[in-house]
């Protein structure tokens, strides 16, 4: 055990390295889940289950906009629960990173809306601007060689 004066609490320091990795995957399971990332991003805590039926029909609504914009897989894509990751709804690719603040603004707008309309008004813009993003980093661009090619 360590003492830490500044907050009076006791912090246990471990040693065996299994249990340090069987933690850190528990956190890289968590930090993957769809359900978990926007719950902290709205600044629930992933024990408190009250309105995850609530969240997911919202983050489900988003998923189905985002499919016809085109991104995720074609047959569509929900979530159930806490298990769904986003590896499951796009693949590792960075281009499509700004999918998960999409997702969380606009499930901030339907579940827990700003008062002021400044504010409305900017996030609003905020997600005009990742949906046109999104749609070009979703439709791949041609080259003019592999349009002339199409046509054969």
């Amino acid at each position: 055990m360590y003492q830490n004066n500044f907050y009076d609490t006791e912090i246990e320091i471990v040693d065996e390295d299994d249990e340090l990795s069987d933690n850190n995957q528990d956190m890289r399971i968590g930090m993957e889940s769809v359900l978990t990332s926007i719950k902290k991003m709205l600044g629930i805590v992933e024990e408190y289950t009250h309105f995850d039926a609530d969240l997911i029909m919202h983050i489900n609504s988003v998923l189905s906009i985002l499919n016809q914009i085109g991104v995720g897989p074609s047959e569509g894509f929900s979530i159930k629960d806490i298990e769904d990751t986003w590896t499951d709804f796009i693949p590792q690719s960075s281009k499509l990173e700004f999918v998960k603040s999409y997702i969380y603004m606009k499930v901030k707008l339907l579940f827990d809306p700003p008062l002021s309309s400044a504010v409305i008004e900017s996030t609003k813009q905020m997600i005009s601007e990742l949906e046109w993003r999104i749609q070009v980093a979703a439709d791949p661009v041609k080259t003019i060689e592999e349009e002339e090619n199409s046509y054969d």
